[in-house]
């Protein structure tokens, strides 16, 4: 079988990347790909190429579906010890603009959105030199009284390893409390680049790659999803990105416990590396692919429109993304950072936003249980 013989139900153009033609010959032999494949799919100059061998992909795993959800986001304090030089979400606890949400400003954000139709709270922070543990336990407990139906998806695996330490419990241990208060899995941030070159220069105090991977396997030891990312775009090599998603491809391997792979943009703006550029449209749809094609063992890959823009999250659609994200209403993190997208997009935009790039709109769970009678 070759691969011009997809062509006619795929509308393949012709490739012209000598490369990419005998990358997409092992596709087709359901060879995987390797870390040279990884480099050329990175160094190609037909973009075009690209996207149709990650949409084939896209496609075999999900067809012309693209997925959204309806979602909250809360960031909960943005103080926090680690102060990673690419973050302009992170302040020290002096500095005016840190904040800290009580628990009954997290109880206000819930009810603000009670009557809307919400499937999940996504939550995430600092790593906060002096909330106690009990907090962490608060805000699931008070969340779930409000909104028993809502999944919540909180802590990054860097956040998971703070708590640990504060309940003086193994990362196990501490999974299963958090488990028991209403937790029901963890978002993908804290990974940025496994590589040690670029921990040492950028985030020297985070959570090693080893143990970001070792709490997200704990985790799905435990039944517990998880999703996983990548921040690409500031001083991370090609070879660095796709380390990063081997490592990502074998943890897979192991457990199967993630859910999706979210290519995060970089965006300079108030952070120590604010003289970089940020990323172009080509670097974003080339991580979005090459993420496709390299993570056979991932069942989705997010395009995350808060960081990328709707328009380029439309796109992405065509070149190996199957998801979208959400609503998310007032997310911080990027936006801190520069982002110019909205805080919030409506369902019915979202809706529009996905037809338009000529896929159909499944509106999801968080764990990707499709939301009966709704599109």
């Amino acid at each position: 079988m070759t691969l011009w013989s997809l062509k006619d139900n795929l509308m393949f153009q012709e490739i012209r990347d000598p490369k990419l033609q005998t990358i997409g010959q092992k596709i087709l032999d359901r060879q995987r790909l390797n870390l040279e494949d990884g480099l050329a799919l990175y160094g190609t100059y037909d973009l075009l190429g690209l996207g149709m061998l990650a949409n084939y992909i896209r496609e075999q795993k999900n067809g012309n579906q693209a997925f959204y959800i309806v979602n909250q986001h809360i960031n909960y304090s943005n103080i926090c010890l680690n102060r990673c030089r690419f973050c302009a979400f992170g302040k020290d606890p002096e500095d005016p603009l840190a904040y800290e949400m009580s628990l009954e400003e997290i109880e206000n954000k819930v009810k603000e959105r009670i009557n809307d139709p919400i499937s999940e709270i996504h939550i995430v922070g600092g790593i906060h030199p002096t909330l106690p543990f009990s907090y962490y336990l608060d805000m699931l407990r008070r969340i779930k009284a409000l909104r028993p139906e809502v999944h919540i998806q909180a802590f990054t695996a860097v956040e998971i390893a703070h708590l640990a330490e504060l309940a003086g419990k193994s990362i196990k241990e501490t999974l299963a409390i958090l488990v028991e208060a209403g937790l029901g899995s963890l978002p993908g941030g804290g990974a940025e680049v496994f590589s040690s070159r670029i921990r040492d220069s950028l985030c020297a105090k985070k959570l090693p790659s080893a143990d970001w991977l070792s709490v997200c396997k704990t985790a799905h030891g435990l039944g517990i999803r998880t999703n996983a990312t990548m921040l690409y775009g500031h001083l991370e090599t090609a070879e660095e990105r796709v380390n990063h998603l081997l490592s990502l491809r074998e943890a897979q391997d192991e457990t199967g416990g993630f859910l999706t792979f979210i290519p995060l943009a970089f965006h300079p703006k108030n952070t120590e590396l604010e003289d970089l550029s940020g990323t172009t449209g080509l670097d974003d749809l080339k991580n979005i692919a090459v993420s496709r094609l390299m993570l056979d063992n991932f069942p989705h890959i997010k395009s995350f429109w808060i960081m990328i823009g709707p328009k380029m999250a439309q796109i992405s659609l065509s070149f190996g993304a199957d998801d979208i994200d959400g609503t998310v209403i007032e997310e911080r993190i990027t936006h801190m950072a520069g982002a110019e997208t909205a805080q919030a997009m409506t369902r019915e935009e979202l809706l529009h936003l996905i037809r338009e790039a000529g896929r159909e709109p499944v509106e999801r769970d968080t764990l990707y249980n499709k939301i009966q009678g709704r599109i």
